[in-house]
């Protein structure tokens, strides 16, 4: 499918503009809804060709949030990258994109348990129309502002980190997101800096240190008496100390951080720990979560 964008749009939106899409079953209704609840005037399936008119007439009062997916009748990639970045010169306001991403077997299990159709594959299986979009989808994602993995999120935690991310009240800061993960099943979607932690001694090797995790203040002492771990906190820290003003100043709404080591269970959680406390300390609005930890005891992320 194609469509035809036109070469420019009215500069009448003067409030946050958020773009919602992703492949079909990830969760974009849902992120959709919550935006509407925060005071968002939402509008999903529009069609491309209409967004020029939707933006016409006098500046907005209210965050937009608008929902687009593959099943849009004039929807193609190209068209609505090109129409990304015609609003973002246009629109007088900040545009962000919101994707909202799964896994391929997270998907398939979605649409066997609803018993829905695909909407690329009617006639056919859902992995088959699944692979289409994700094709569809992958120069869209490169773009996003946002990406949220609903892989294991439920729809209350889904609904937690759009509120996270989008706010729509006018006294929202920067907000940061500290996050430790095991290597071993990857780098969480998502991330905009990451740091390796598995050149610390390791409290996995110690029997008595095994079953603990970072927020216990014996792992997290044994990892702060290896040397390395000062100086490479403080580097961290001021790294990221220095970067937050900056990005604020640029508009960002959010940043996320990653600490990694290999079960997630023991360095990168003390890391995380010290650096999200460093960070509310220094008065910046920051939330917390263990991927390792959440999906053993089913922990929520935490402000």
């Amino acid at each position: 499918m194609t469509a035809d964008v036109p070469a420019s749009l009215p500069a009448a939106a003067t409030a946050r503009c958020v773009l919602v899409t992703g492949p079909s079953g990830a969760g974009r209704s849902t992120a959709i809804r919550v935006l509407e609840d925060l005071g968002y005037e939402a509008i999903d399936n529009l069609p491309l060709t209409l967004l020029p008119r939707l933006l016409e007439g006098p500046g907005r009062d209210r965050p937009l949030a608008l929902g687009i997916d593959a099943r849009n009748r004039d929807f193609s990639t190209n068209g609505l990258i090109e129409m990304i970045d015609t609003m973002g010169e246009l629109t007088g306001g900040p545009l962000e994109l919101l994707y909202l991403d799964s896994r391929e077997d997270v998907l398939l299990r979605r649409f066997s348990e609803t018993r829905r159709r695909h909407p690329l594959a009617p006639a056919e299986s859902p992995g088959q129309g699944i692979a289409r979009e994700f094709d569809l989808l992958v120069p869209i994602r490169a773009r996003a502002d946002v990406l949220i993995d609903t892989s294991e999120l439920t729809p209350h935690e889904l609904r937690a980190e759009v509120e996270r991310w989008f706010s729509a009240d006018p006294a929202h800061q920067l907000a940061v997101s500290v996050n430790s993960f095991s290597y071993k099943r990857g780098v969480p979607r998502g991330i905009d800096m990451v740091f390796d932690c598995r050149f610390l001694q390791n409290p996995y090797w110690e029997p008595a240190l095994r079953g603990m995790n970072g927020q216990d203040g014996a792992v997290a002492d044994y990892v702060a008496r290896d040397p390395r771990f000062a100086p490479f906190f403080e580097r961290v820290a001021d790294l990221v100390q220095m970067l937050l003003p900056a990005y604020s100043e640029e508009g960002k709404a959010y940043l996320s951080i990653g600490f990694g080591c290999t079960g997630g269970q023991h360095r990168s959680v003390t890391m995380a720990e010290k650096l999200a406390k460093a960070l509310a300390e220094a008065g910046w609005q920051v939330s917390i979560r263990h991927r390792e930890l959440e999906r053993r005891n089913g922990a929520p992320a935490r402000p």
